[in-house]
This record gives C-alpha cells, sequence and structure tokens, in this order.
C-alpha cells in the first residue's frame, strides 16, 4: 500500500512538514508494510516558499530586508532551485501580518517594499524566472512598496515621492518607471479571485482583519481604485477587475503593473514543482488537509487542487483538518472519501491549538483505523 500525505500548514500551530511527519509516524507505526511519501503543500500563503523548498530539493537564502513598517528590518530571504534557477518569494516573510503585534496592525503604514527587495535580490542572485507567493500579507499599498524597491517613483502633484504605504495611494499624480529594467518572468501565486477593489476588493475584503478602521478601508479602496486608474492612463494596463489583483492588499495587481507579472494557481504551481502527480500515479491514498476546512477551501487552495488531482489520477483523497465545517455531500462532490476534524465539538479552539499535535496525530489513527486496517 502506497500513501502520500500532502498536508497544508496548521495557521498558527504546525508547519506543513511537521503535519506531514506527526500524520505519516501514525501510519508508518500502525501499518509496518506501507510505503508513506511526505510532500509538504502550499497554496501561496504563509509557508509556500519551506513547504516548496522540502518538497523540490530547493534551498534556502537568506537575506534582511525591510518589514512591514518601513522602520523595522526583518530576516527574510527567497527560495531557490539550482535546476532551473527559478527564486520562490514569499511575500508573507517580508511584509506579513504575523510579523507585527496586533496594536501595530495599520495598512496605512504598512509596506510592501521588503518584498521588493527580495525580488530585487533575487534577480541580483540570477534568476531566471520569479515565483511571488502573495498570502498572508500585512499591508494594502496596492504593491508600490515593492516597485519602488525595483526603481520605480511614484510622485505627488508636487513632483515629490508618495509615502509607499496604503496612505500614499491616494496621493499619486506620476508613475516614473525604472531606466533599466532586469525582470525575468514572474509569476503571482495566488489562491483567492478577489479584485483589486470595490466591495470584494482588497481594502473592504481584508482590510479590517489587517487593522484597518471603516475609515481607513473607504480611503484604501479610494486609493487602489486611484492606483488602477494611474496605471491603466499612464501605463496602459488595465488591473482593477482582475481577479486575483486584490491578494495581500493589491501586491498581485502591483506586481501584474510594475513587474510583468502573471497570476497563477498557487496550489497547482506548488504541486508541480513537487512532481506530486508522478508519485500520485501508483499511490492507494492521498491524504491533504489544514487548520479549518471549510467553503473556501474548496476554491483554489490546497485541499481542492490535490483533491482534483488525485480525482483525475483514481486515487482516494482523505481531509485530515484542525476543523470540518464542510457537509460530506460537499466534499464527497470533489472526489473527498472522507473528512477528519482534529477537534471535537466539545473540545475548545484554546486546548486544540494547544494540544494540536496530539490531536492530530489521534484523528491519523483514526483514518488508519477506519480506512487502512
Amino acid at each position: 500500500m502506497k500513501i502520500i500525505v500532502a498536508m497544508d500548514s496548521f495557521k498558527g500551530t504546525l508547519s506543513a512538514m511537521e503535519a506531514c511527519t506527526i500524520i505519516s509516524d501514525v501510519i508508518r507505526e500502525s501499518v509496518p508494510g506501507a510505503v508513506v511519501v511526505v510532500k509538504p503543500m502550499a497554496d501561496g500563503g504563509e509557508g509556500t516558499a519551506r513547504a516548496m523548498i522540502l518538497a523540490g530539493n530547493g534551498r534556502w537564502i537568506p537575506r534582511t530586508v525591510t518589514g512591514p513598517l518601513t522602520d523595522m528590518k526583518v530576516e527574510a530571504g527567497f527560495g531557490w532551485f539550482d535546476e532551473d534557477r527559478t527564486a520562490i518569494v514569499e511575500m508573507a516573510s517580508a511584509s506579513g501580518i504575523e510579523l507585527l503585534k496586533p496594536e501595530q496592525l495599520n495598512p496605512m503604514k504598512t509596506t510592501t517594499y521588503g518584498t521588493g527587495e527580495l525580488v530585487k535580490s533575487a534577480c541580483e542572485y540570477g534568476a531566471k524566472r520569479i515565483l511571488l507567493a502573495v498570502g498572508g500579507s500585512a499591508t494594502v499599498d496596492g504593491g508600490i512598496g515593492a516597485a519602488a524597491a525595483l526603481g520605480w517613483r511614484f510622485l505627488d502633484i508636487d513632483g515629490k515621492p508618495v509615502a509607499l504605504t496604503g496612505a500614499g495611494l491616494l496621493q499619486i499624480k506620476e508613475i516614473v518607471s525604472p531606466e533599466i529594467s532586469n525582470m525575468p518572468p514572474v509569476e503571482i501565486l495566488c489562491d483567492v479571485d478577489n479584485p483589486l477593489c470595490g466591495r470584494e476588493g482588497a481594502a473592504r475584503v481584508y482590510g479590517p482583519q489587517k487593522g484597518a478602521t471603516n475609515e481607513m478601508v473607504e480611503q484604501l479602496d479610494m486609493g487602489l481604485a486611484h492606483l488602477a486608474e494611474c496605471v491603466r492612463i499612464q501605463l496602459g494596463r488595465d488591473i482593477k477587475d482582475v481577479g486575483g489583483a486584490g491578494a495581500a492588499g493589491g501586491l498581485a495587481g502591483g506586481a501584474m503593473a510594475f513587474m510583468n507579472g502573471t497570476i497563477v494557481s498557487g496550489i497547482n504551481t506548488v504541486m508541480a514543482r513537487s512532481k506530486l502527480a508522478d508519485e500520485m500515479k501508483d499511490a492507494d491514498w492521498v491524504i491533504t488537509g489544514e487548520g479549518k476546512f471549510d467553503e473556501q477551501s474548496l476554491r483554489g487552495k490546497v485541499v481542492s487542487g490535490i483533491s482534483g488531482l488525485a480525482r483525475r489520477l483514481g486515487v482516494r483523497a482523505a481531509v485530515i483538518a484542525g476543523q470540518v465545517t464542510v457537509a460530506k455531500k460537499a466534499y464527497q462532490k470533489i472526489g473527498v472519501v472522507t473528512a477528519i476534524p482534529c477537534r471535537q465539538e466539545d473540545v475548545s479552539v484554546d486546548y486544540a491549538m494547544k494540544n494540536s499535535r496530539a490531536l492530530l496525530g489521534a484523528a491519523a489513527l483514526r483514518f488508519v483505523n477506519d480506512y487502512l486496517i
């Protein structure tokens, strides 16, 4: 029997690799003859670079860059694959929400400048292709911070540089491109389909969780719309209504405009890099999951990507997640045989997070007993 364990991270508790290891250890101990293959997964959010490195024989190139706040420095870096000189830049490592304390969250003051520094560093390292993972941001700056690190200038009505934060968006009068650009192809790994602005845009949907008040949300949304109009008029690119352009506070849209980037599926890119399909061809089961298996999981996330591949290859798929809120009929429709929650209804969220390892191991054992023995 061959079983592939391809877990996403459990946000705030377990990395993708830790989750994979816990489940694979239980299977190996309970089913001694089983062949277990571990493939940590991600879809463009936090942990994508590390997951791709572990799954695809890459390495980490450390760099010190600007953090989410302009006066902040963080230890970040990018993933590197010698085989095809591809770099994976994870914006969360430089401009992520988890780098800030709750009282520091304010998208009027946060910037993607450090993400741009990582992209620039990857270019200087010799990247022929850059994968930009855009989940987990603390920002709503439309990517102007990252663009500025790459040589773009954003000037106000007096010809002075605007703030490279959400507060600077409405002040932009002129966009000045770099004199020389050596950007390789950029693929924007994205797992959402939100447009840049409007009712489903970056500011209205994600601004509040990044510290935006109602007043800030309105200003940020107007700022992103203004940026889109400036880009359309001055650069001839329409980024306003592109699905996914609103990811990471509009960084995805900014990367389209200022890095000539193309939005692609995050999970499909990770699966391809890890050669998951090759491993799955002769597998009996694939086990995947994340912290919460909900309706969002069915739209471009790890579970939907892996279950879709499993269905095409005729492999049975199971989900083990911290919580399961998807109805059985709904998940079986996408090819998932079973979905097992780590947290039962009588267990508090706090207890579940503190005991995530033990609960995940117990859930894995339930799967083994019900389906493998």
